[in-house]
């Protein structure tokens, strides 16, 4: 599906429902509140779009507690989980994105290899999260991040 399609998709969805979006993005640094904004008529659905990047920003913008960053590291579900969450609490919206992931070319490990995405979906009924491991070089994995966040926001629409 094509990204303008899926937006649109997307954004029918909303408008039909009254619905709003806001995003909290790590390593897809704001690619899908650009994708999402790339349409036009987006204020009527798009909210608002955060680069959490560091620790910090997720724990001053959306709320994430240190003791989640500290025992499960900011790429995991208990992060996403609650960037989410936060998001969602803290912004006039229905529905949330949160990302976060290592897009390499460095940063990975054995547990925590590059190409390792987690992407949570908030909404009043519930907060879900995925792991995704994404193949190629750091802007393929963040392409295939934003476009596995909005296929799954359309899933749950």
């Amino acid at each position: 599906m094509s990204g303008t399609g899926l937006v649109e998709q997307i954004a029918a969805r909303l408008l039909v429902r009254g619905e709003w979006l806001a995003t909290a993005e790590s390593c897809t640094g704001g690619l899908i509140a650009k994708r999402c904004t790339d349409l036009a008529g987006s204020s009527a659905w798009f909210e608002r779009g955060l680069v959490s990047y560091s620790n910090r920003a997720k724990q001053e913008l959306l709320g994430v507690p240190l003791s989640v960053l500290d025992a499960h590291g900011a790429v995991s579900r208990e992060t996403v989980l609650a960037m989410a969450s936060g998001l969602l609490s803290k912004a006039p919206v229905q529905r949330a994105i949160a990302v976060s992931g290592i897009a390499g070319p460095g940063g990975g490990s054995v547990g925590k290899p590059v190409g390792l995405v987690w992407i949570a979906w908030a909404s009043a009924s519930g907060a879900e999260a995925r792991e995704f491991n994404f193949p190629g070089d750091r802007e393929a994995v963040r392409e295939q991040a934003a476009e596995a966040a909005l296929v799954g926001l359309l899933e749950r629409l």
